[in-house]
């Protein structure tokens, strides 16, 4: 099992509404008291929310399915049913959630406290005390509840660190965030020892930031090579990108200048680090040769404006300078940004006038009808009770939608479709079903179904 994790595929579920009860009040010397039943409960929501305290994926890579409880059944005597509770999944700051079907991007999650409903419960249904009006006394039916949203979903973590120690492989990254910080790093002397960020916590005076030692880089990264995206993704967000260059290196056509121009190459191929402010630290000066050939090259750098350190991350020698630099370009960093607040809900109410629906003609005598209401009441019903049937008929007509059947060309008879063309409901339409007169047979009936 992995230590880290950046990426993982989860599969989340809300819960359930419960169902309406349908029920008649008795007591003694009252046989028939009235409607009581009790609505069903909402279903509990997936929710995600970014927890400063949470730093992996890896919860969620061991137990990729979640799903909230359902709502309970509504009871006699107006007691409704209790809502399922909201499962809270805390995801670490920076995590991005995308659809797994799709790949499109959902949502970005950025600052402590931040939420999301990234699946909402169904709704429950009403019980037949809740459906009873002037024309419908006793209702012999209640509405089910609805079922709860489910979807895959792709949660990738861009790793928020202060510092990002950017360079060739075996340049020494690994070495130096373990001199910095209390991390302990996988260090070897061969290419991409480092496959996973290793995050540092650094403490430079009353400074405190992290450090992200990420994979190194190699010739042509932005185009996927070696690590490729697997590094850069995890750069995106960091504040400061401190080059890392081995000044020790006996490989033919590398040097210090030449490692920076192909890295600071790769990372403007990649975009989006362009306003990051740059560090350049030549380490191993613990070799006679490298302390030399970092003298040599140092005066090139500063003439770029980059600030230069010579350091030796197994000697620690320089450590304390370089430590304090970056403490201040962090703490500047910081001042400089807004205070990350958690995002706000914004609410987008509808038009005036708008029906919520639409009725378009699939062929000469096929329509289908489409909107959040009518595909809502259809899971809503139960086509078991004549009853609840001739209620549903009621509502499709105060909304509307037999009036635009009838302006899209509709006759008696015409198959009509609501929800999506596969899976949704059919039946045959019969325009007298209308709201003018309840006619209510016995209980669980409808004299116009008859």
């Amino acid at each position: 099992m992995p230590d880290f994790v950046d990426q993982v595929v989860l599969h989340v579920r809300a819960g359930d509404g419960g169902n309406g009860c349908a029920s008649v009040h008795r007591e003694k010397f009252k046989p028939l008291g009235g409607p009581d039943g009790g609505n069903g409960g909402r279903g509990g929501d997936v929710i995600l929310e970014v927890d400063s305290n949470t730093a992996t994926l890896l919860e969620y890579h061991r137990r990729p399915h979640r799903k909230a409880p359902n709502g309970k059944q509504g009871q006699g005597s107006n007691r409704d049913g209790a809502n399922g509770e909201d499962v809270v999944l805390s995801v670490p700051n920076g995590t991005v959630v995308k659809d797994a079907t799709t790949g499109d991007v959902l949502v970005d999650l950025v600052g402590a406290g931040t939420r999301y409903v990234i699946a909402e419960g169904g709704h429950g249904g009403l019980g037949n005390a809740a459906l009873a009006s002037t024309k419908r006394k006793a209702p012999g039916f209640a509405l089910l509840g609805e079922e709860g949203y489910g979807l895959d979903i792709v949660l990738e973590l861009k790793s928020v660190a202060d510092v990002a120690l950017v360079g060739f492989p075996s340049a020494g990254k690994s070495s130096l965030i373990a001199a910095l910080s209390a991390a302990r790093p996988k260090i070897a002397d061969y290419p991409f020892t480092t496959l996973i960020p290793n995050l540092g916590v650094v403490t430079a005076g009353e400074t405190i930031f992290t450090a992200a030692d990420v994979p190194g880089l190699i010739p042509g990264a932005s185009q996927g090579k070696g690590l490729g995206h697997e590094f850069l993704r995890h750069v995106e967000r960091c504040d400061m990108l401190v080059h890392v260059i081995d000044c020790a290196t006996m490989e033919p056509g590398r040097d210090p200048i030449t490692d920076y121009e192909v890295i600071e190459a790769e990372l403007q191929a990649y975009g989006k680090l362009e306003d990051r402010p740059r560090m350049v630290v030549l380490n191993k000066a613990d070799v006679p040769d490298a302390r030399e050939l970092a003298e040599i090259v140092r005066p090139e750098f500063e003439a770029k404006g980059l600030q230069v350190f010579t350091i030796s991350a197994a000697t620690h020698d320089g450590l304390r300078e370089l430590t304090f630099a970056m403490g201040e370009w962090v703490a500047a960093a910081r001042a400089s940004k807004p205070v990350e607040e958690p995002t706000r809900l914004v609410l987008r109410p509808k038009q005036l006038g708008e029906t919520g629906f639409k009725v378009r003609r699939v062929n000469d005598n096929q329509f289908q009808v489409t909107g959040e209401k009518p595909e809502r009441w259809i899971r809503q019903t139960d086509f078991t009770n004549d009853e609840a049937v001739g209620y549903l008929a009621d509502r499709l007509e105060r909304l509307g939608v037999e009036t635009e059947l009838v302006k899209a060309g509709a006759v008696a008879g015409a198959e009509v479709i609501i929800g999506p063309m596969e899976g949704g409901y059919v039946f045959d339409w019969q325009p007298t079903l209308n709201a003018e007169a309840v006619r209510q047979g016995p209980r669980g009936s409808d004299n116009r179904l008859m």
